[in-house]
């Protein structure tokens, strides 16, 4: 069956740095767009940052310049470089694949990012 599992949240201080993992499995990765989304309590689940499966990437206006989003096909991996956090960017972080020609939508169960001001 299809997993993706997240990894590398955690609890750090404002103006630091996470690094976020997602193993995916049971998927033709390179075919997937990935993406990861966050969702603070009583706001809706934003898209942060996607790369498709031939490298193009797009941040949400708020975290260009600081979050770096990548991909190891290789590996079946996706990654989130966080950089700079700050206490808004509290949420539980989701990693997403998805493939709209096979219209196929997966998601993890989320990993908690908690930034201290």
């Amino acid at each position: 069956q299809v997993q993706l599992v997240e990894s590398g949240g955690g609890l750090v201080q404002a103006g630091g740095s996470l690094r976020l993992s997602c193993a995916a499995s049971g998927i033709p990765f390179n075919i997937y767009t990935m993406g990861w989304y966050r969702q603070a309590p009583g706001n809706q689940r934003e898209l942060v940052a996607a790369i498709t499966s031939g490298g193009r990437v797009d941040y949400a206006d708020s975290v260009k310049g600081r979050f770096t989003i990548s991909r190891d096909n290789a590996k079946n991996m996706a990654y989130l470089q966080m950089n700079n956090l700050e206490p808004e960017e509290t949420a539980v972080y989701y990693c997403n694949a998805q493939n709209s020609y096979y219209s196929r939508t997966y998601w993890g169960q989320g990993t908690q990012v908690t930034v201290s001001s």
